[in-house]
């Protein structure tokens, strides 16, 4: 969680950068996922992924990773729903 923590500002700080969340499976404790919302799939392949940034993200993350995680794009279909 710390190294996560230090890893944050790298990506927050990425023109297009929307929001971040880490979730932790309950039912697999050492199970995580990461969304990420971006403005544009580019702010996130050509901004983020190719900027100095995401090498110190790698170096800070990328050693949890076995195997490297799945990274898909997704485009929303449907509003969020809320509670009322």
């Amino acid at each position: 969680m710390a190294a996560f923590e230090r890893a944050r500002p790298l990506i927050s700080s990425t023109t297009g950068f929307l929001w971040l969340q880490l979730k932790r499976s309950i039912e697999t404790p050492h199970r995580f996922l990461v969304l990420v919302s971006w403005e544009t799939v580019q702010a996130h392949i050509e901004g983020f992924r190719g900027s100095e940034n995401y090498e110190t993200w790698k170096n800070l993350l990328h050693h949890f990773y076995d195997p490297f995680p799945l990274v898909e794009h997704f485009d929303s279909i449907e509003p969020a729903a809320t509670a009322d």
